[in-house]
């Protein structure tokens, strides 16, 4: 009987819900923390989520035949390791892009609209205080600019569309003009979009070309009224160069569904700043994306077992197994 190891921090529904999706002849075991790691060693299938594999993790499991990310973020796994133990890394990709657009949607509209503040004092009493009319701002008639148009981003640009936003991008692989007609984008140089931009929205991974991107020298580019929204990882922002804008009003606001380090100690001073809004990383989790997303955790891990092909844009090392050509 082969051993699925449900790794990391999850919900109870999720775990219940993975417990029923388990096929004959597969056994499933819960690992919560790094402390439990020594129960992977008969693993043969890793679902991970939060925690991360090392080289010295994946070396020590004989039996590992696949890890499984648990969204599509696979910056903690050591990729170069497992391939070398021909062991596949594969993502959930596109699972989640319709709930994290929404969030990142739902921070622009918060920042925008200081909808925290205005409930507190709702609540503490206060009604119409505060002024806040003469610096709240509509998306309408606002330039998005997203750095990063793979799924999330390609949605996000839908919907801020909708509310009457232009939209303009950076990536590292242009669109075409015929599909940047198509879907009324249009590209710009990163510094471009900085400068120009009332929104800057992340959606890139985190590696070494990406970490910082958004540090000082970049921040001061900005609009005084441009906001900030991050629902991709926090290493993508220099977090002590943006707490020092918002502190000194350099820009608007932040909407951060991700910091450099989750969860963030009692002192970090991002936590004082009335101009930004923070969610504890959860943009991809909604009880129906959970649903789908444990459903192609599952499907990957029969596929492995079986010894067919995963989706091309699920394995993150093809040349550690065959990937679909269509």
């Amino acid at each position: 009987m082969e051993v699925i190891a449900l790794t990391g921090t999850y919900d109870p529904e999720i775990k219940a819900m993975i417990a029923e999706m388990v096929p004959e002849g597969f056994k499933l075991k819960i690992v919560s923390s790094f402390e439990e790691y020594d129960q992977l060693q008969e693993a043969n299938y890793i679902i991970l989520r939060i925690l991360g594999l090392n080289e010295q993790h994946i070396n020590s499991l004989p039996n590992l035949k696949l890890i499984q990310r648990w969204g599509v973020g696979y910056e903690k796994v050591d990729v170069k390791a497992a391939t070398k133990n021909n062991v596949a890394v594969a993502v959930t990709s596109g699972m989640n892009a319709t709930s994290v657009s929404e969030m990142a949607t739902l921070l622009m509209l918060s920042v925008y609209r200081h909808v925290l503040k205005l409930h507190d004092n709702v609540v503490n009493g206060k009604w119409q205080e505060g002024g806040f009319g003469s610096f709240s701002y509509t998306l309408d008639n606002k330039k998005v600019g997203l750095v990063g148009l793979g799924a999330i981003g390609k949605l996000v640009a839908k919907k801020v569309q909708a509310f009457g936003a232009e939209v303009q991008y950076y990536d590292l692989f242009r669109l075409s003009e015929a599909d940047e007609a198509k879907l009324g984008l249009k590209y710009v140089e990163l510094n471009e979009l900085f400068k120009t931009s009332d929104v800057i929205s992340l959606h890139v991974p985190a590696n070494d070309s990406t970490k910082h991107l958004v540090r000082k020298e970049t921040i001061e580019l900005m609009k005084p009224t441009a906001i900030i929204i991050n629902t991709a990882r926090g290493q993508v922002i220099k977090e002590d160069d943006l707490v020092e804008a918002l502190k000194t009003k350099r820009i608007l606001g932040a909407g951060l569904d991700c910091l450099e380090i989750e969860p963030p100690a009692k002192d970090n001073p991002i936590l004082t700043l009335e101009n930004v809004v923070l969610t504890p990383h959860m943009g991809g989790s909604t009880s129906d994306i959970n649903l789908a997303m444990a459903k192609r955790c599952i499907e990957n891990i029969v596929k492995i077992s079986k010894g067919q092909d995963l989706l091309k844009t699920d394995l993150v090392n093809p040349e550690c197994f065959p990937i679909r050509k269509a």
